[in-house]
């Protein structure tokens, strides 16, 4: 096994800690001035009714936060990663929830005072108000959709139906937008208005961008086609795609892209399959494992067939290096990312790639060659956890040190099932592997 020096300081700030402080700065100047101007220029028609604005305006901008940590925006992707984002993305999300239901019900009981009424008899009378009737509507919404996002109903729906049910936050978004405007008492200054809907507009453009003109400008350029569809093993399939002037394609090894195959399963369909070489600048490349209708079929592709990509995606790179070398953690299909950062290293590298049985070993023969010309370590862990004396368990911490001893000077990569992640990430932290050189990241497009 190769041994590693002591981690060399590298310059300047982590990616991700100068993305979370750009957004941050971002939003507590934006909080700032809401908040200069609420004080000022945002007085409702009564002290309730007052308290209801301002949760409208921190709802509003929670809305906001939503709609960035979703934009896929490259600056923050890179860095942060999707499934930071979008973990973010869920929590900000059942925050929504709390402020509009709060928002809604303060006013109702401030129009129910300021006009003397029972608060049944008031509400009926707000939906009779457009604008009152469009912010019910929005936080209708907001409800169901948080609703169906807790544990208990999510496990019960399929992806499909919960994905269509989660698409209506656009719809809340714009319904909310509608209310905001005809309301027209947010604030009573010109220049508080204008700050307002400018940074709504900033942040409807950032999404545009980035969920739309980004990816219809790169297909537009690249023109994505398979090249060709070589099986791996009897569950497994590559597929190399091509496309023009692909070294201009912004990926990197770790990465993954969201496929969509429209001669395949239509164009709503969209997978995401992490890159399992690194780019070169003339082919894209997945491997999957058939365990779902897109990735068993996608043996049956033709070449010369449209292949519509989003991407590439993730904070899953050699970008967050900071160690003098690298230790890569695969289990299952997980080794696909794995497979591309180790083509790409250029440091002392070992690599455990835990499976079943030698037999689910997908890409073993690539690792072992890359592993020889790279001087690299690899060890594959295959067997059943628990079995044999002592118990099999190579991601408990006693026996994960005893296979990397220098575990505290590397740089960890994770990709795999859940529990086997999860299994790793414990073991890292007794083993006190500073949190910079952990990377783990669970893509999805929930």
């Amino acid at each position: 096994m190769t041994t590693t020096s002591p981690p060399k300081a590298r310059p300047g700030l982590p990616p991700a800690t100068t993305a979370q402080l750009v957004l941050g700065g971002f939003l507590l100047v934006h909080l700032v001035v809401v908040e200069v101007a609420f004080f000022t220029v945002g007085a409702g028609k009564n002290a309730t009714l007052t308290v209801a604005k301002f949760f409208a305006l921190h709802a509003a901008t929670l809305m906001m936060l939503q709609l960035i940590l979703i934009a896929r925006l490259p600056f923050l992707d890179r860095r942060l990663g999707m499934d930071r984002l979008t973990r973010w993305h869920r929590w900000v999300g059942f925050t929504l929830f709390w402020t509009v239901l709060t928002h809604a019900s303060i006013v109702v009981l401030g129009y129910a005072r300021l006009d003397n009424a029972p608060l049944l008899k008031t509400f009926l009378g707000l939906a009779g108000v457009v604008a009152s009737l469009l912010g019910m509507i929005a936080a209708t919404i907001i409800v169901v959709i948080a609703a169906t996002s807790g544990k208990f109903l999510r496990r019960r729906l399929s992806y499909e139906a919960w994905h269509a049910i989660h698409m209506a936050v656009y719809l809340a978004v714009f319904i909310a937008l509608a209310h905001q405007f005809l309301e027209g008492t947010t604030f009573s200054s010109p220049w508080a208005r204008a700050y307002w809907w400018t940074v709504w507009a900033l942040v409807i453009g950032a999404l545009v961008v980035g969920r739309v003109v980004i990816p219809l400008r790169r297909n537009a350029r690249h023109a994505f086609r398979v090249a060709g569809v070589v099986p791996e093993g009897p569950n497994a399939t590559s597929v190399y795609v091509t496309g023009r002037d692909l070294d201009k394609l912004p990926g990197r090894a770790g990465q993954f892209c969201i496929w969509r195959f429209p001669d395949h399963n239509g164009w709503w369909q969209a997978n995401p399959f992490s890159l399992s070489a690194a780019p070169d600048g003339r082919h894209l490349r997945l491997t999957a494992k058939a365990v779902g209708t897109t990735s068993a079929g996608l043996r049956g592709l033709q070449p010369g067939s449209r292949v519509f990509v989003e991407g590439p995606y993730g904070a899953f790179t050699s970008m967050h290096q900071v160690a003098a070398g690298m230790l890569l953690v695969a289990g299952g299909v997980g080794v696909t990312p794995i497979r591309a950062l180790l083509e790409e290293s250029t440091v002392p590298t070992v690599v455990l790639y835990r499976v079943s049985n030698i037999g689910d070993a997908v890409l073993l023969r690539e690792l072992q060659e890359l592993c020889r010309q790279r001087g690299a370590w690899l060890q594959v862990l295959a067997g059943r956890t628990g079995q044999g004396n002592p118990p099999f368990a190579p991601f408990e911490p006693d026996q994960l040190a005893a296979l990397v001893p220098d575990i505290t000077r590397r740089d960890v990569y994770v990709c795999g099932p859940a529990a086997m992640t999860e299994s790793v990430l414990r073991s890292l932290k007794v083993l006190k592997v500073p949190r910079a050189q952990i990377h783990a990241e669970r893509f999805s497009l929930a």
